[in-house]
């Protein structure tokens, strides 16, 4: 009898015991436990009650996702300039040049007067088949006007893309026309191209441009370096200027063509992310080939993980201006609604060990980096160059530093015996960029017959085309300085040309003609001739300086 009347006390004191267990634990995780986990829950929960707060209490109904969404950028922005929160929007036209295509009518344009403009039409894309051509003005969207305020780049991009298969119907202005015609193109795959030009600068030398590092960079390389060995090049420059970086992955494979078999190419490493090496593995089919990279203030990213490869194991020079200096990796986290963050997990780090990151403070500022390089004389003089990180080697034992981007080993300045605020005001306004659009449009027939550059080239400079470019400017806004023209007469002739030529021929033909006169090029193709592509240890002193240098 009163081992039954133990037995039904058993499940109280279980009970009992559970609570005290429990409220032991809690006291321990709260006392105990690391503080980080206590900041971050309490903050979590701070958030959240904010949120929940201004939705139950707040004096007018706001939408709680829009703050969200506002709030994101700015959490991440505190962090470091890389680390950033991307609509589902963004995301999709932020990926597309990455893909290697996207889906869309397949046309380049450009937005004059709230207006798209067809600049350039792919080669047998869906709007090439459908009729459209260079010069039409795109003025409505599936039976809707698309002209004014709304016709923006990001809504032109969402509108004209979509899946594949699918239909979309513009009403086109074609030139010399007044009445609306209407084409109906079926959506189709637009590549994406990251060699942007491949051809022979000489009999001997090949050039690549790689506009970034995409998914399909590696294979579009190796493409290119089949194309001109067909034409049996024998030294090669890579042009990596402007080129803003991409996947890590494509930088690795396209520096592992150069490298002998075990070469470091970079590695990566953070908190939480343990060092992670990537090295040559010996299968690259140009390994002894002479070799040139060229930089500028434009190249980041996955273009100085390549530039970094090449410099540090003395593979190739470097030639041009410091790069940009971005060393950090992001890794990309999608949400539910296919938003994302791409957030800093690591940096990496080049062979000799050295991280090309450049300072920045506050989280997402730069401390306006160009502006300061400028104002030092950086773009004008290598000695202007700041270095503020510590001096690695490379494995000739050549100096390199850290902490700011890959300088060149032979440094090329920015032309400016030429330039003139008339010059900056011209080029950075636009204005050039219009008068050229409108000057192609004008002239299209006429210019479309001429299949040489250089032919076309010397037709646009028989018409004066900086003088007719100083009237369109003059009445858009830029006062007419005689003298600064003048001096200026050669920077504008080249650029008004080039933008001619681009508009009417491609990206190429433009690449071809701006590099006859490149100062980079020039000193590349005279590397070459000198058989001094290769970079060579330094010159150690002789044992009778060593002691001199002793007794001092």
């Amino acid at each position: 009898m009163s081992k039954n009347k133990s037995n039904r006390f058993v499940p109280l004191w279980m009970a009992v015991c559970m609570v005290i267990g429990i409220f032991v634990g809690t006291f321990y995780a709260n006392h105990f436990s690391g503080n980080r986990l206590n900041i971050i829950n309490s903050s979590g929960n701070k958030l959240n009650n904010l949120l929940h707060i201004i939705d139950d209490q707040y004096v007018d109904t706001v939408n709680i996702n829009d703050l969200v969404e506002k709030a994101m950028p700015q959490i991440l922005s505190e962090l470091d300039p890389h680390s950033v929160y991307i609509t589902a929007r963004e995301g999709e036209i932020a990926n597309d040049d990455l893909r290697g295509s996207f889906f869309g009518i397949g046309i380049e344009f450009v937005i004059r007067q709230d207006t798209i403009r067809v600049q350039n039409v792919i080669g047998n894309g869906p709007a090439e088949r459908a009729g459209v051509l260079a010069g039409d003005k795109i003025v409505e969207v599936d039976d809707s006007s698309f002209v004014g305020k709304i016709c923006t780049n990001e809504e032109a991009m969402h509108r004209l893309k979509g899946p594949k298969d699918t239909k979309v119907k513009l009403g086109i202005i074609r030139y010399g026309e007044k009445k609306v015609r209407h084409i109906t193109i079926t959506r189709g795959e637009i590549p994406t191209k990251s060699v942007t030009s491949c051809y022979m600068l000489n009999d001997e030398t090949g050039y690549i441009k790689l506009k970034n590092f995409g998914e399909n960079t590696y294979p579009e390389l190796l493409i290119a370096l089949a194309k001109l060995a067909q034409q049996s090049f024998s030294s090669l420059v890579i042009d990596l200027r402007s080129n803003t970086g991409g996947y890590l992955e494509s930088a690795v494979q396209i520096a592992n063509e150069f490298l002998s078999k075990g070469q470091l190419i970079v590695y990566t490493q953070g908190r939480a992310f343990p060092r992670q090496e990537f090295r040559s593995d010996g299968r690259g089919s140009y390994q002894q080939i002479p070799l040139v990279v060229l930089v500028d203030e434009g190249s980041a990213s996955a273009s100085e993980i390549l530039a970094g490869a090449i410099q540090d194991n003395d593979r190739g020079t470097i030639i041009g201006r410091r790069s940009f200096g971005k060393g950090l990796v992001q890794k990309p986290m999608e949400f539910s609604d296919h938003s994302m963050i791409r957030l800093t997990i690591a940096r990496y780090y080049t062979p000799s060990g050295r991280c090309i990151q450049k300072p920045y403070s506050d989280g997402n500022r730069y401390e306006d980096d160009f502006v300061t390089r400028y104002q030092h004389g950086e773009f004008f003089s290598q000695d202007s160059i700041k270095h503020t990180g510590p001096e690695y080697h490379t494995n000739n034992g050549r100096v390199v530093y850290g902490g700011g981007g890959i300088t060149p080993d032979i440094f090329i300045p920015e032309d400016t015996l030429n330039m003139t605020s008339y010059y900056k005001e011209a080029s950075m306004s636009g204005l050039i960029l219009q008068f050229a659009f409108n000057y192609t449009d004008a002239n299209r027939q006429k210019l479309s017959g001429m299949d040489e550059v250089k032919e076309m080239e010397a037709y646009l400079k028989r018409q004066d085309i900086v003088e007719q470019f100083a009237s369109f400017a003059d009445k858009n806004g830029l006062k007419r300085r005689n003298l600064m023209i003048q001096k200026s007469h050669k920077l504008l002739e080249r650029f008004l040309v080039s933008r001619i030529i681009y508009n009417i021929h491609s990206e190429q033909a433009w690449t071809e003609y701006i590099n006859q006169d490149d100062p980079a090029i020039k000193e590349t193709l005279r590397l070459f001739k000198e058989n001094a592509a290769f970079p060579q240890a330094p010159a150690k002193p002789s044992k009778d300086k060593r002691i001199a240098y002793a007794k001092i």
